[in-house]
């Protein structure tokens, strides 16, 4: 007797393996799925581009050719979809630039506005705020507030700007349930409160993030914001405990393969500061 599955709940769990990093078993899932309808197909390519974007995130590399989003894009246009799809489609895209334009072409982190054409960071800006004008709904709403708030703090500088779109992406994360958004938008609150010397405000939206994260079945989300813990028990004068802290998140990302938090965390305990600023001219989650 056949068996039948639920598309819809195949892609849940290709993408619950994509946030425990099980990159591998989540790609094979997703490539097993023997889909003949056009819309069928291409909800398995945004799960397969959302999965291969975070594997390239976590290994600290720029996305490659042949991306599953590149095959979506063009399958989009010749079957044309719905203006949410669109949308998702469009924010995908702008994720894999921002995420693209976070790595200098040897592999080093690339933060701030140095270097930059200030041509592509406008229009990446102005993409952003139409993809927030135009959000469908609450959730995704707020996932466009994370991206300008990610593009004004890390590609274009303007720390002034950044929290008021971080502070009302919390908002609606808070609202529509969605534990992932509310582990964003706390992490980076957090961050400009420790910027500002509010390290008491800083614990509370760490430990929130923290909390969230493993709501959200957020594998290394958890073990970033364990880095930033162990941060604040620094700041404080506890460094047996940060060094503990630290120690146990770096076994985890060694052990999943998360290059960009491992040299992190490596760097900490080696004694810098991941919250401060790069100290070269070349300038994340």
């Amino acid at each position: 007797m056949p068996t039948t599955a639920d598309l819809a709940t195949l892609l849940t769990a290709a993408r619950a393996l994509d946030d425990g990093v099980r990159h591998d078993e989540a790609l094979a899932l997703l490539d097993s799925l023997g889909v003949d309808d056009d819309r069928d197909r291409l909800a398995v390519l945004v799960a397969r581009a959302e999965v291969v974007a975070r594997r390239d995130w976590l290994g600290g590399r720029r996305s490659g050719a042949e991306h599953p989003l590149d095959a979506a894009l063009d399958l989009a246009a010749h079957i044309g979809v719905d203006d949410v799809t669109a949308w998702d489609l469009a924010m995908l895209r702008l994720r894999r630039e921002y995420a693209d334009a976070l790595v200098h072409p040897d592999g080093t982190a690339w933060f701030g506005p140095d270097g930059r054409d200030p041509a592509a960071l406008a229009e990446l800006t102005d993409r952003a705020r139409r993809l927030h004008e135009t959000a469908p709904d609450a959730g995704r709403r707020g996932w466009a507030l994370m991206c300008r708030g990610w593009v004004a703090d890390n590609l274009v500088g303007d720390r002034e700007a950044a929290p008021a779109y971080f502070a009302e992406a919390l908002g609606l994360g808070r609202e529509v349930t969605d534990h992932k958004l509310v582990f964003d938008a706390q992490r980076h609150l957090g961050d400009h409160l420790h910027d500002d010397g509010d390290h008491d405000g800083a614990l509370v939206a760490w430990q929130e993030s923290a909390e969230s994260a493993a709501r959200a079945g957020h594998l290394t989300g958890v073990l970033a914001q364990q880095l930033l813990l162990a941060v604040l028990a620094r700041d404080a004068g506890d460094e047996a405990g940060a060094r503990a802290l630290a120690t146990e998140a770096l076994r985890w990302a060694g052990a999943v393969g998360a290059v960009r938090l491992t040299a992190q965390l490596d760097g900490f305990l080696a004694g810098a500061d991941p919250t401060a600023p790069p100290e070269e001219p070349t300038g994340q989650n």
